[in-house]
């Protein structure tokens, strides 16, 4: 496969940025992405070019760093799969592929395709975890949880927190990873200690963050490499506003 890409090369936040165009060719249908995008540093370093910078660890769709805006959609065209999950055989040859960082306020720009994310680690600090002494391992084990609520924590847990639905919303919202991170605790007996000042928090952390509103347009969540469900939202609002009503009684 011959293909020609544009791909977005910033030297740091304060640069302002441009799309370069460069030809890669003899591509694999059955390389991932990011091993296409090896082959083209590889070539650039040849040619005495830097190299094109993005995030990558896993590369099994496991830690949702690799986070690029394919031809307008993160994490490219196909449904339900990270940029190292996708292949270039969802491309024809001679394609034009537009390569991008998630736009975002909330996420600047630290280098090329890298943006910074840390805004995420903060809304979890704010509040995403349990502090309950439940005992050792076993004492938790040993606490009932009905097959259906555990699925559904589950389900919610498995956000990677890689930021496709910040990148897919007009708004640049944060509000499924965040009802995500609230609602897989708020479920768990475990979690219904802290659960008051939980969503608080990280409502507030979210919204200090410069994460835009959430107007339900849905594209998160069919964006969402790992399909996080829209319910997780209507969850957190449940949380947030009850624990709302909560601390303006008690205020009373």
């Amino acid at each position: 496969m011959n293909l020609t890409l544009k791909v977005w090369r910033q030297k740091n936040q304060n640069d302002k940025g441009k799309m370069e165009t460069y030809q890669v060719s003899d591509i694999s249908p059955d390389m991932s992405f990011l091993e296409m995008m090896d082959v083209l540093n590889e070539q650039l370093i040849k040619e005495d070019i830097e190299p094109v910078h993005f995030d990558h660890d896993c590369r099994e769709g496991i830690c949702g760093m690799c986070s690029m805006h394919i031809n307008g959609r993160p994490h490219g065209p196909q449904q339900a799969v990270t940029t190292c999950q996708l292949h270039m055989r969802s491309f024809k040859d001679g394609d034009t592929i537009t390569i991008e960082p998630w736009r975002a306020g909330a996420f600047p720009v630290v280098k090329d395709l890298v943006v910074d994310r840390s805004s995420f680690d903060r809304i979890i600090q704010a509040g995403g975890y349990v502090s309950v002494n439940t005992g050792g391992v076993p004492d938790a084990n040993e606490i009932p949880i009905p097959k259906p609520i555990a699925d559904e924590a589950f389900n919610s847990a498995t956000c990677i927190g890689c930021g496709a639905c910040v990148a897919a919303c007009k708004n640049a919202s944060a509000m499924l990873f965040t009802s995500a991170k609230v609602a897989q605790l708020a479920m768990l007996p475990q979690g219904k200690t802290e659960a008051k000042t939980r969503a608080e928090k990280m409502v507030a952390q979210m919204d200090a963050e410069g994460f835009g509103a959430c107007t339900n347009t849905g594209a998160c969540s069919a964006e969402c490499p790992k399909e996080i469900s829209l319910e997780n939202i209507a969850k957190m609002n449940r949380e947030y506003f009850s624990a709302k009503a909560k601390s303006e009684n008690t205020e009373m």
